[in-house]
């Protein structure tokens, strides 16, 4: 295919109707918009989520507490799951992810004492629990911080 033989897919470049051009057009007089009312009116449209004047659903709402913009979520992998592993191996971020034990990264991974590790890791992952950084070197592994 050559430059000059590019070309636009069939129907995706259609016109937009014409409004208000005379009755015979189909669009003509009220352009579609109906008889008065405020939808017919300059700039007639409701703002989203407005209910006709009743007390909107995100007002009846209650609304509790702080919410951080800022807050960090992190993956979280457990110790025992660290067993599938090898003797010696160096466990990062991206060996985690494919393994099939963190599908999705968020702000980081984050490693749990849940369960008992029986091999030796060099473990690097973006935060420990305390209990989880023993176990590790309770198992004659390493543990780095990224």
């Amino acid at each position: 295919m050559k430059l000059h033989e590019l070309q636009a897919p069939a129907g995706s470049r259609q016109h937009g109707k014409r409004l208000g051009r005379g009755t015979s057009s189909g669009q003509g007089k009220t352009a579609g918009k109906g008889q008065k009312g405020q939808l017919a009116r300059q700039g007639g449209k409701t703002r989203l989520g407005f209910e006709g004047g009743q007390m909107p659903l995100f007002r009846r709402m209650p609304k509790r507490g702080f919410n951080n913009i800022n807050r960090k979520v992190y993956a979280v992998v457990n110790v025992n799951d660290l067993n599938r592993f090898e003797d010696g191996q160096e466990i990062t971020n991206t060996v985690l992810v494919e393994a099939g034990l963190v599908k999705n990264e968020k702000d980081g991974i984050k490693l749990l004492a849940n369960g008992k590790l029986e091999k030796k890791l060099n473990v690097k992952v973006d935060k420990f629990s305390a209990a989880a950084q023993a176990a590790i070197e309770a198992a004659g592994g390493s543990i780095e911080v990224i």
